[in-house]
Protein backbone atom coordinates (compact mmCIF):
# COMPACT_ATOMS: atom_id res chain seq x y z
CA UNK A 1 0.00 0.00 0.00
CA UNK A 2 1.68 3.38 -0.88
CA UNK A 3 0.68 5.70 1.65
CA UNK A 4 1.57 9.52 2.77
CA UNK A 5 1.83 11.09 6.17
CA UNK A 6 -0.17 14.08 6.80
CA UNK A 7 0.51 16.47 10.39
CA UNK A 8 -2.39 16.18 12.30
CA UNK A 9 -2.44 19.29 12.93
CA UNK A 10 -3.52 20.49 9.34
CA UNK A 11 -5.97 17.99 8.86
CA UNK A 12 -8.07 20.45 11.45
CA UNK A 13 -9.78 17.08 12.49
CA UNK A 14 -8.40 17.49 16.20
CA UNK A 15 -8.89 19.48 19.76
CA UNK A 16 -6.56 21.63 20.57
CA UNK A 17 -6.60 19.27 23.95
CA UNK A 18 -5.50 16.51 22.15
CA UNK A 19 -2.92 18.04 19.96
CA UNK A 20 -0.85 19.93 23.27
CA UNK A 21 -1.10 16.14 25.24
CA UNK A 22 0.73 14.92 22.17
CA UNK A 23 2.97 18.14 21.82
CA UNK A 24 3.94 17.21 25.48
CA UNK A 25 2.74 20.67 26.97
CA UNK A 26 3.95 21.36 29.93
CA UNK A 27 0.65 22.35 31.87
CA UNK A 28 -0.69 19.22 31.35
CA UNK A 29 1.90 16.98 32.84
CA UNK A 30 0.62 17.05 35.91
CA UNK A 31 -2.27 14.37 34.48
CA UNK A 32 -0.12 11.54 33.38
CA UNK A 33 2.43 9.62 34.38
CA UNK A 34 4.31 8.67 30.95
CA UNK A 35 4.91 10.58 27.68
CA UNK A 36 3.63 8.62 24.61
CA UNK A 37 7.06 7.73 23.68
CA UNK A 38 8.90 4.15 23.36
CA UNK A 39 11.26 5.29 26.13
CA UNK A 40 8.22 5.80 28.17
CA UNK A 41 7.86 2.13 28.58
CA UNK A 42 11.21 1.53 31.05
CA UNK A 43 9.82 3.00 33.77
CA UNK A 44 5.95 1.77 32.99
CA UNK A 45 7.55 -1.66 32.93
CA UNK A 46 9.31 -0.83 36.53
CA UNK A 47 6.30 1.02 38.00
CA UNK A 48 3.64 -1.62 37.17
CA UNK A 49 2.39 -3.72 40.78
CA UNK A 50 0.53 -6.38 39.21
CA UNK A 51 -0.71 -9.45 41.81
CA UNK A 52 0.29 -12.89 41.16
CA UNK A 53 -2.82 -13.51 42.06
CA UNK A 54 -4.39 -11.24 39.65
CA UNK A 55 -2.89 -13.00 36.91
CA UNK A 56 -4.26 -16.58 37.78
CA UNK A 57 -8.17 -14.90 37.82
CA UNK A 58 -6.83 -13.16 34.68
CA UNK A 59 -5.19 -16.56 32.98
CA UNK A 60 -8.78 -18.80 34.09
CA UNK A 61 -11.02 -16.27 33.15
CA UNK A 62 -9.79 -16.24 29.52
CA UNK A 63 -9.62 -20.13 28.87
CA UNK A 64 -13.25 -19.56 30.14
CA UNK A 65 -14.41 -17.42 27.86
CA UNK A 66 -12.40 -19.31 24.68
CA UNK A 67 -13.51 -22.90 25.76
CA UNK A 68 -15.84 -22.92 22.80
CA UNK A 69 -13.49 -21.47 20.14
CA UNK A 70 -10.47 -23.44 18.32
CA UNK A 71 -7.76 -21.46 19.38
CA UNK A 72 -4.84 -20.75 17.22
CA UNK A 73 -1.72 -21.57 18.48
CA UNK A 74 -0.82 -17.76 18.88
CA UNK A 75 -3.32 -17.30 20.95
CA UNK A 76 -2.93 -20.25 23.43
CA UNK A 77 0.67 -18.95 23.98
CA UNK A 78 -0.22 -15.66 24.59
CA UNK A 79 -2.21 -16.69 27.21
CA UNK A 80 0.17 -19.08 28.45
CA UNK A 81 2.90 -15.95 28.58
CA UNK A 82 0.16 -14.42 30.99
CA UNK A 83 0.78 -16.26 33.83
CA UNK A 84 4.52 -15.29 33.79
CA UNK A 85 5.34 -11.68 35.61
CA UNK A 86 7.38 -10.49 32.51
CA UNK A 87 4.45 -10.32 30.41
CA UNK A 88 2.48 -7.34 29.47
CA UNK A 89 -0.68 -6.23 27.88
CA UNK A 90 -1.22 -3.47 25.75
CA UNK A 91 -5.17 -2.48 25.33
CA UNK A 92 -7.74 -0.83 23.21
CA UNK A 93 -11.47 -1.23 23.69
CA UNK A 94 -14.50 -0.72 21.75
CA UNK A 95 -18.05 -0.89 21.47
CA UNK A 96 -19.37 -4.68 20.08
CA UNK A 97 -20.84 -2.32 17.15
CA UNK A 98 -22.40 -4.62 14.32
CA UNK A 99 -20.01 -6.03 11.76
CA UNK A 100 -17.31 -3.87 13.25
CA UNK A 101 -18.98 -0.60 12.71
CA UNK A 102 -16.87 2.45 11.23
CA UNK A 103 -13.48 1.31 10.46
CA UNK A 104 -11.59 3.10 13.05
CA UNK A 105 -12.69 -0.40 14.94
CA UNK A 106 -10.08 -2.31 12.79
CA UNK A 107 -7.37 0.92 13.29
CA UNK A 108 -7.33 0.48 16.91
CA UNK A 109 -6.73 -2.85 16.91
CA UNK A 110 -4.16 -2.96 13.99
CA UNK A 111 -2.56 -0.26 16.20
CA UNK A 112 -2.44 -2.15 19.32
CA UNK A 113 -1.29 -5.30 17.91
CA UNK A 114 1.50 -3.16 16.13
CA UNK A 115 2.30 -1.67 19.36
CA UNK A 116 2.91 -5.14 21.04
CA UNK A 117 5.39 -5.85 18.07
CA UNK A 118 7.25 -2.82 18.80
CA UNK A 119 7.64 -2.72 22.22
CA UNK A 120 8.98 -6.75 21.86
CA UNK A 121 11.68 -5.38 19.59
CA UNK A 122 12.60 -2.74 22.17
CA UNK A 123 12.36 -4.67 25.37
CA UNK A 124 13.31 -8.24 24.23
CA UNK A 125 13.20 -9.41 28.14
CA UNK A 126 9.53 -8.85 28.07
CA UNK A 127 6.29 -10.32 26.40
CA UNK A 128 3.41 -7.92 25.63
CA UNK A 129 0.17 -9.25 24.89
CA UNK A 130 -2.62 -6.88 22.81
CA UNK A 131 -5.63 -6.55 23.81
CA UNK A 132 -9.12 -5.84 23.00
CA UNK A 133 -11.44 -5.09 25.70
CA UNK A 134 -14.99 -5.97 25.03
CA UNK A 135 -17.74 -3.36 26.20
CA UNK A 136 -19.75 -6.04 26.40
CA UNK A 137 -20.95 -4.05 29.66
CA UNK A 138 -22.83 -0.78 27.92
CA UNK A 139 -26.02 -0.39 27.16
CA UNK A 140 -26.56 1.93 24.71
CA UNK A 141 -27.82 -0.18 21.86
CA UNK A 142 -28.61 2.85 19.35
CA UNK A 143 -25.06 3.78 19.17
CA UNK A 144 -24.10 0.14 17.70
CA UNK A 145 -26.99 -1.68 16.32
CA UNK A 146 -25.92 -0.76 12.50
CA UNK A 147 -23.39 0.22 10.25
CA UNK A 148 -22.89 2.27 6.92
CA UNK A 149 -21.58 0.82 3.91
CA UNK A 150 -22.22 2.47 0.78
CA UNK A 151 -23.76 5.06 1.82
CA UNK A 152 -26.66 2.83 3.39
CA UNK A 153 -27.28 2.38 6.59
CA UNK A 154 -27.76 -1.31 7.37
CA UNK A 155 -29.59 -1.31 10.95
CA UNK A 156 -31.09 -4.06 13.33
CA UNK A 157 -34.47 -3.24 15.43
CA UNK A 158 -34.70 -5.08 18.71
CA UNK A 159 -36.88 -4.63 21.77
CA UNK A 160 -33.99 -6.33 24.49
CA UNK A 161 -33.21 -4.33 26.91
CA UNK A 162 -29.86 -4.08 29.47
CA UNK A 163 -26.11 -4.96 28.96
CA UNK A 164 -25.68 -5.35 25.04
CA UNK A 165 -23.27 -8.37 25.31
CA UNK A 166 -26.02 -10.42 26.34
CA UNK A 167 -28.38 -9.64 23.72
CA UNK A 168 -29.74 -12.77 22.01
CA UNK A 169 -29.65 -13.09 18.03
CA UNK A 170 -33.21 -14.24 18.13
CA UNK A 171 -35.70 -14.08 15.42
CA UNK A 172 -35.41 -10.34 14.75
CA UNK A 173 -31.67 -10.08 14.50
CA UNK A 174 -31.81 -13.24 12.02
CA UNK A 175 -34.49 -11.28 9.63
CA UNK A 176 -31.28 -8.09 9.75
CA UNK A 177 -29.21 -10.73 8.56
CA UNK A 178 -30.86 -11.77 5.31
CA UNK A 179 -30.92 -7.91 4.75
CA UNK A 180 -26.70 -7.98 4.07
CA UNK A 181 -26.17 -11.33 1.77
CA UNK A 182 -23.38 -9.81 0.86
CA UNK A 183 -21.46 -9.07 3.77
CA UNK A 184 -17.97 -11.01 3.96
CA UNK A 185 -17.94 -14.34 5.23
CA UNK A 186 -16.29 -14.29 8.37
CA UNK A 187 -19.06 -12.46 9.62
CA UNK A 188 -21.63 -14.64 8.43
CA UNK A 189 -19.97 -17.70 9.97
CA UNK A 190 -19.09 -15.28 13.13
CA UNK A 191 -22.73 -14.62 13.59
CA UNK A 192 -24.20 -17.69 12.51
CA UNK A 193 -22.43 -19.40 15.41
CA UNK A 194 -23.48 -17.19 18.18
CA UNK A 195 -25.69 -16.73 20.34
CA UNK A 196 -25.18 -13.69 22.03
CA UNK A 197 -24.23 -10.52 20.81
CA UNK A 198 -20.80 -10.89 22.65
CA UNK A 199 -20.52 -14.36 21.66
CA UNK A 200 -20.49 -12.96 17.77
CA UNK A 201 -17.70 -10.01 18.65
CA UNK A 202 -15.65 -12.13 19.84
CA UNK A 203 -15.84 -14.84 17.17
CA UNK A 204 -14.98 -12.57 14.37
CA UNK A 205 -12.26 -10.97 16.22
CA UNK A 206 -10.54 -14.58 16.89
CA UNK A 207 -11.17 -14.86 13.02
CA UNK A 208 -9.59 -11.71 11.94
CA UNK A 209 -6.79 -11.17 14.51
CA UNK A 210 -6.20 -14.21 16.81
CA UNK A 211 -3.06 -15.22 14.35
CA UNK A 212 -1.53 -11.92 15.31
CA UNK A 213 -1.98 -13.10 19.28
CA UNK A 214 -4.79 -10.50 20.10
CA UNK A 215 -6.76 -11.46 23.07
CA UNK A 216 -10.25 -10.76 23.61
CA UNK A 217 -11.35 -9.77 26.89
CA UNK A 218 -15.10 -9.84 28.26
CA UNK A 219 -14.34 -8.28 31.78
CA UNK A 220 -18.16 -9.01 32.99
CA UNK A 221 -17.29 -12.23 34.83
CA UNK A 222 -17.76 -12.55 38.45
CA UNK A 223 -14.06 -13.41 39.12
CA UNK A 224 -12.98 -10.59 38.06
CA UNK A 225 -15.51 -7.82 39.39
CA UNK A 226 -14.11 -9.58 42.27
CA UNK A 227 -10.87 -8.06 42.13
CA UNK A 228 -12.92 -4.31 42.24
CA UNK A 229 -15.00 -4.48 44.94
CA UNK A 230 -13.29 -1.76 47.22
CA UNK A 231 -13.83 0.41 44.35
CA UNK A 232 -16.99 -0.58 44.46
CA UNK A 233 -17.27 0.15 48.20
CA UNK A 234 -15.38 3.55 47.97
CA UNK A 235 -17.29 4.85 44.71
CA UNK A 236 -20.90 4.10 46.23
CA UNK A 237 -20.34 4.66 50.19
CA UNK A 238 -17.76 7.39 49.96
CA UNK A 239 -17.91 8.88 46.75
CA UNK A 240 -13.94 9.27 46.52
CA UNK A 241 -13.87 8.83 42.62
CA UNK A 242 -16.33 11.61 42.41
CA UNK A 243 -14.41 13.95 43.88
CA UNK A 244 -11.03 13.13 42.61
CA UNK A 245 -12.40 13.32 38.92
CA UNK A 246 -13.62 17.17 39.88
CA UNK A 247 -10.53 18.11 41.33
CA UNK A 248 -9.07 16.99 38.18
CA UNK A 249 -11.22 18.40 35.91
CA UNK A 250 -11.34 21.80 37.53
CA UNK A 251 -7.54 21.77 37.38
CA UNK A 252 -8.17 21.49 33.34
CA UNK A 253 -10.58 24.10 33.37
CA UNK A 254 -8.60 26.59 34.50
CA UNK A 255 -6.29 25.31 32.18
CA UNK A 256 -8.37 26.36 29.86
CA UNK A 257 -9.36 22.71 28.49
CA UNK A 258 -13.40 21.25 28.68
CA UNK A 259 -13.77 18.29 30.18
CA UNK A 260 -15.02 15.31 28.52
CA UNK A 261 -16.65 13.22 31.31
CA UNK A 262 -18.49 13.84 34.15
CA UNK A 263 -18.64 12.10 37.29
CA UNK A 264 -21.66 11.04 39.41
CA UNK A 265 -21.35 10.90 43.08
CA UNK A 266 -22.10 7.17 42.39
CA UNK A 267 -20.87 5.74 39.40
CA UNK A 268 -21.79 2.19 39.09
CA UNK A 269 -24.52 0.48 37.39
CA UNK A 270 -26.77 -1.87 39.03
CA UNK A 271 -26.61 -4.98 36.12
CA UNK A 272 -28.76 -8.18 35.80
CA UNK A 273 -30.99 -9.63 33.40
CA UNK A 274 -32.38 -7.15 30.88
CA UNK A 275 -30.68 -4.52 33.48
CA UNK A 276 -28.30 -1.98 33.08
CA UNK A 277 -29.31 1.07 35.47
CA UNK A 278 -27.81 3.81 37.37
CA UNK A 279 -27.57 3.23 41.25
CA UNK A 280 -28.18 6.60 43.27
CA UNK A 281 -28.70 7.01 46.88
CA UNK A 282 -31.60 9.12 48.50
CA UNK A 283 -31.71 9.66 51.90
CA UNK A 284 -30.62 6.46 53.93
CA UNK A 285 -31.58 3.97 50.47
CA UNK A 286 -29.81 3.08 47.51
CA UNK A 287 -32.35 3.10 44.23
CA UNK A 288 -31.97 1.31 40.95
CA UNK A 289 -33.68 3.88 38.22
CA UNK A 290 -36.19 3.05 36.45
CA UNK A 291 -37.12 -0.01 38.25
CA UNK A 292 -38.58 -1.12 41.52
CA UNK A 293 -35.45 -2.50 43.49
CA UNK A 294 -34.03 -0.27 46.23
CA UNK A 295 -31.59 -1.16 49.09
CA UNK A 296 -30.39 -0.46 52.41
CA UNK A 297 -26.57 0.42 52.72
CA UNK A 298 -26.17 -2.83 54.85
CA UNK A 299 -27.92 -4.64 51.94
CA UNK A 300 -26.08 -3.27 49.24
CA UNK A 301 -22.54 -4.24 50.94
CA UNK A 302 -24.05 -7.60 51.30
CA UNK A 303 -24.39 -7.90 47.45
CA UNK A 304 -21.28 -5.78 46.71
CA UNK A 305 -19.56 -8.77 48.16
CA UNK A 306 -22.12 -11.59 47.33
CA UNK A 307 -22.50 -10.66 43.52
CA UNK A 308 -19.39 -7.99 42.10
CA UNK A 309 -20.61 -9.26 39.06
CA UNK A 310 -23.92 -6.75 39.53
CA UNK A 311 -21.96 -4.07 39.60
CA UNK A 312 -21.23 -2.30 35.95
CA UNK A 313 -18.40 0.52 36.08
CA UNK A 314 -19.45 3.43 34.15
CA UNK A 315 -17.18 5.81 31.74
CA UNK A 316 -15.44 7.22 34.69
CA UNK A 317 -14.15 3.87 36.74
CA UNK A 318 -14.11 1.48 33.42
CA UNK A 319 -10.55 2.46 32.88
CA UNK A 320 -9.81 1.69 36.66
CA UNK A 321 -11.38 -1.56 36.38
CA UNK A 322 -9.26 -2.44 33.69
CA UNK A 323 -6.09 -1.21 35.04
CA UNK A 324 -6.81 -3.34 38.16
CA UNK A 325 -7.71 -6.29 36.19
CA UNK A 326 -5.27 -6.50 33.67
CA UNK A 327 -1.17 -6.04 33.78
CA UNK A 328 -1.54 -3.67 31.36
CA UNK A 329 0.66 -0.49 29.88
CA UNK A 330 -0.78 0.87 27.41
CA UNK A 331 -4.02 2.25 26.49
CA UNK A 332 -4.50 2.95 22.92
CA UNK A 333 -7.61 5.24 21.73
CA UNK A 334 -9.24 7.41 19.81
CA UNK A 335 -8.49 11.50 20.31
CA UNK A 336 -12.01 11.81 23.09
CA UNK A 337 -10.83 8.84 24.66
CA UNK A 338 -7.33 10.13 25.23
CA UNK A 339 -8.23 13.00 26.75
CA UNK A 340 -10.82 11.79 29.07
CA UNK A 341 -8.40 10.00 30.58
CA UNK A 342 -6.32 13.02 32.03
CA UNK A 343 -9.46 13.71 33.94
CA UNK A 344 -8.59 10.02 35.85
CA UNK A 345 -5.10 10.59 36.60
CA UNK A 346 -6.71 11.20 40.59
CA UNK A 347 -8.81 8.47 41.02
CA UNK A 348 -5.57 6.23 40.05
CA UNK A 349 -3.56 7.74 42.25
CA UNK A 350 -6.09 7.59 45.10
CA UNK A 351 -6.55 3.15 44.43
CA UNK A 352 -2.78 2.89 43.80
CA UNK A 353 -3.42 1.90 40.78
CA UNK A 354 -0.56 2.44 37.50
CA UNK A 355 -1.52 4.58 35.31
CA UNK A 356 -0.82 3.63 31.90
CA UNK A 357 0.66 5.40 28.69
CA UNK A 358 -2.02 6.89 26.58
CA UNK A 359 -1.52 6.27 23.49
CA UNK A 360 -3.65 7.67 20.15
CA UNK A 361 -4.59 5.01 17.93
CA UNK A 362 -3.38 5.10 14.00
CA UNK A 363 -5.37 7.63 11.92
CA UNK A 364 -5.91 6.59 8.55
CA UNK A 365 -7.91 7.80 5.09
CA UNK A 366 -8.41 4.96 2.22
CA UNK A 367 -7.92 6.31 -1.38
CA UNK A 368 -9.89 4.45 -3.83
CA UNK A 369 -8.52 4.66 -7.48
CA UNK A 370 -11.54 6.48 -9.18
CA UNK A 371 -10.77 9.36 -5.78
CA UNK A 372 -6.86 9.04 -7.07
CA UNK A 373 -8.05 10.03 -10.46
CA UNK A 374 -10.14 12.60 -9.51
CA UNK A 375 -7.29 13.93 -7.54
CA UNK A 376 -4.56 13.79 -10.36
CA UNK A 377 -7.23 15.58 -12.81
CA UNK A 378 -7.77 18.60 -10.17
CA UNK A 379 -3.86 18.71 -9.70
CA UNK A 380 -4.39 17.67 -5.78
CA UNK A 381 -1.80 16.54 -3.78
CA UNK A 382 -2.98 14.45 -0.60
CA UNK A 383 -2.72 17.85 1.73
CA UNK A 384 -5.54 19.29 0.08
CA UNK A 385 -8.08 16.81 0.78
CA UNK A 386 -7.96 18.27 4.58
CA UNK A 387 -8.85 21.81 2.57
CA UNK A 388 -12.56 23.43 3.54
CA UNK A 389 -14.61 22.96 0.55
CA UNK A 390 -16.26 26.36 0.90
CA UNK A 391 -13.05 27.93 0.78
CA UNK A 392 -11.48 25.96 -2.00
CA UNK A 393 -14.33 26.33 -4.31
CA UNK A 394 -14.17 30.17 -3.52
CA UNK A 395 -10.66 30.36 -4.55
CA UNK A 396 -10.47 27.66 -7.42
CA UNK A 397 -13.22 30.04 -9.37
CA UNK A 398 -11.11 33.07 -8.50
CA UNK A 399 -8.52 32.09 -10.12
CA UNK A 400 -10.14 30.12 -13.26
CA UNK A 401 -12.35 32.87 -13.98
CA UNK A 402 -12.71 34.57 -17.49
CA UNK A 403 -13.84 37.43 -16.46
CA UNK A 404 -13.15 39.59 -13.00
CA UNK A 405 -16.55 39.02 -10.99
CA UNK A 406 -15.32 40.99 -7.54
CA UNK A 407 -15.05 44.21 -10.14
CA UNK A 408 -12.41 45.64 -7.74
CA UNK A 409 -11.15 48.28 -9.74
CA UNK A 410 -14.73 49.30 -11.60
CA UNK A 411 -16.22 49.69 -7.82
CA UNK A 412 -13.12 51.76 -7.49
CA UNK A 413 -13.73 53.92 -10.38
CA UNK A 414 -17.45 54.39 -9.48
CA UNK A 415 -17.21 55.22 -5.93
CA UNK A 416 -14.54 57.86 -7.17
CA UNK A 417 -17.17 59.50 -9.90
CA UNK A 418 -19.82 59.42 -6.97
CA UNK A 419 -17.47 61.32 -4.45
CA UNK A 420 -16.00 63.72 -6.66
CA UNK A 421 -19.50 65.04 -8.12
CA UNK A 422 -21.01 64.78 -5.14
CA UNK A 423 -18.19 67.46 -3.54
CA UNK A 424 -19.43 69.69 -6.57
CA UNK A 425 -23.07 69.27 -6.22
CA UNK A 426 -23.15 69.54 -2.55
CA UNK A 427 -21.60 73.16 -2.83
CA UNK A 428 -24.48 73.99 -4.16
CA UNK A 429 -26.29 72.28 -2.08
CA UNK A 430 -26.19 70.56 0.97
CA UNK A 431 -28.71 67.93 0.33
CA UNK A 432 -27.06 66.74 -3.08
CA UNK A 433 -24.20 65.36 -1.67
CA UNK A 434 -25.85 63.28 0.50
CA UNK A 435 -27.74 62.04 -2.77
CA UNK A 436 -24.91 61.56 -4.28
CA UNK A 437 -23.89 59.06 -1.57
CA UNK A 438 -27.10 57.74 -1.68
CA UNK A 439 -26.87 56.70 -5.24
CA UNK A 440 -23.19 55.56 -5.00
CA UNK A 441 -24.85 52.94 -2.29
CA UNK A 442 -27.03 51.82 -4.97
CA UNK A 443 -24.84 52.06 -7.23
CA UNK A 444 -22.44 49.78 -6.04
CA UNK A 445 -24.84 47.59 -4.87
CA UNK A 446 -26.18 46.49 -8.25
CA UNK A 447 -22.12 45.86 -9.21
CA UNK A 448 -22.19 43.18 -6.51
CA UNK A 449 -25.25 41.73 -7.53
CA UNK A 450 -23.96 41.76 -10.88
CA UNK A 451 -20.79 40.30 -9.60
CA UNK A 452 -22.38 37.51 -8.31
CA UNK A 453 -24.17 37.00 -11.48
CA UNK A 454 -21.37 36.11 -13.25
CA UNK A 455 -19.61 34.35 -10.64
CA UNK A 456 -22.64 32.31 -10.91
CA UNK A 457 -21.70 31.65 -14.54
CA UNK A 458 -18.44 31.15 -14.18
CA UNK A 459 -19.15 28.15 -11.65
CA UNK A 460 -21.75 26.51 -14.32
CA UNK A 461 -18.90 26.98 -16.72
CA UNK A 462 -16.08 25.06 -13.88
CA UNK A 463 -19.22 22.75 -13.16
CA UNK A 464 -16.99 19.53 -14.40
CA UNK A 465 -14.42 20.74 -11.61
CA UNK A 466 -16.12 21.27 -9.19
CA UNK A 467 -18.55 18.59 -9.13
CA UNK A 468 -15.04 16.29 -8.97
CA UNK A 469 -14.45 18.17 -5.68
CA UNK A 470 -17.71 17.41 -4.47
CA UNK A 471 -17.11 14.39 -5.27
CA UNK A 472 -13.89 13.41 -3.23
CA UNK A 473 -15.25 15.62 -0.25
CA UNK A 474 -18.59 13.32 0.22
CA UNK A 475 -16.12 10.16 -0.25
CA UNK A 476 -13.59 11.26 2.34
CA UNK A 477 -16.07 13.23 4.50
CA UNK A 478 -19.18 11.04 4.18
CA UNK A 479 -22.16 13.23 5.85
CA UNK A 480 -19.45 15.76 7.18
CA UNK A 481 -17.63 13.05 9.39
CA UNK A 482 -14.03 11.70 8.57
CA UNK A 483 -13.99 8.43 6.91
CA UNK A 484 -13.18 6.41 9.25
CA UNK A 485 -15.96 7.15 11.89
CA UNK A 486 -18.62 6.08 9.25
CA UNK A 487 -17.27 3.62 6.67
CA UNK A 488 -17.77 -0.03 7.29
CA UNK A 489 -14.43 -2.17 6.70
CA UNK A 490 -16.05 -4.54 4.10
CA UNK A 491 -16.02 -1.49 1.41
CA UNK A 492 -12.57 -2.31 0.97
CA UNK A 493 -12.32 -5.67 2.76
CA UNK A 494 -14.80 -7.12 -0.06
CA UNK A 495 -12.60 -6.07 -2.96
CA UNK A 496 -9.21 -6.90 -1.29
CA UNK A 497 -9.31 -10.02 1.08
CA UNK A 498 -5.77 -8.52 2.17
CA UNK A 499 -7.06 -5.19 2.94
CA UNK A 500 -6.41 -5.92 6.90
CA UNK A 501 -3.19 -7.49 6.28
CA UNK A 502 -1.93 -4.38 4.69
CA UNK A 503 -2.62 -1.87 7.33
CA UNK A 504 0.31 -3.35 9.50
CA UNK A 505 3.00 -2.50 6.99
CA UNK A 506 1.89 1.10 6.76
CA UNK A 507 0.48 1.60 10.97
CA UNK A 508 2.98 3.00 13.12
CA UNK A 509 2.08 3.16 16.45
CA UNK A 510 4.14 5.92 17.88
CA UNK A 511 4.37 8.04 14.81
CA UNK A 512 1.28 10.33 15.11
CA UNK A 513 0.16 11.30 11.67
CA UNK A 514 -3.12 10.77 8.86
CA UNK A 515 -2.26 8.31 7.24
CA UNK A 516 -3.33 8.93 3.56
CA UNK A 517 -3.49 4.94 2.06
CA UNK A 518 -4.02 4.32 -2.27
CA UNK A 519 -5.97 1.44 -1.70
Amino acid sequence: MKHHCIDLKKTGQFSNFFLDYLDGKVELRPFYNHAPKIESFHNAIKEKRYPEAHRQVLVESLQSQYADISLFEEEKDQIQKLVFSNTFTVTTGHQLNLYTGPLYFIYKIVSTIRLAEELKKAYPDYDFVPVYWMATEDHDFDEINYFKLDGKKYQWQSDQTGAVGNFELDKSFREFEKTIPFAAEVFKEAYRKAKTLKDAVLNYVHELFGKKGLLVVDAQVPALKGLFRQVMYEDVFSHAPHKEVVLKTESLESLGYSGQIFPREINFFYMDQGIRERIEQQGDEYLVLNTDLRFSKSELENLIEAHPERFSPNVVLRPLYQETILPNLAYLGGPAEVVYWLQLKGVFDHFSVHFPVLLPRNFALILEPLIIQKMEQLGWSEKDLFQDFDTWKREFVASEASVDFELEEEKERLSDVFDKKGKEAEKLEKSLGESFEAAKVRALKILDQMGKKIRKAEERRLEVQIKRAEAIFDYIQPGGSPQERVVNVMQFLLADPEFIEKLYSVFDPLDFCMNVIEA
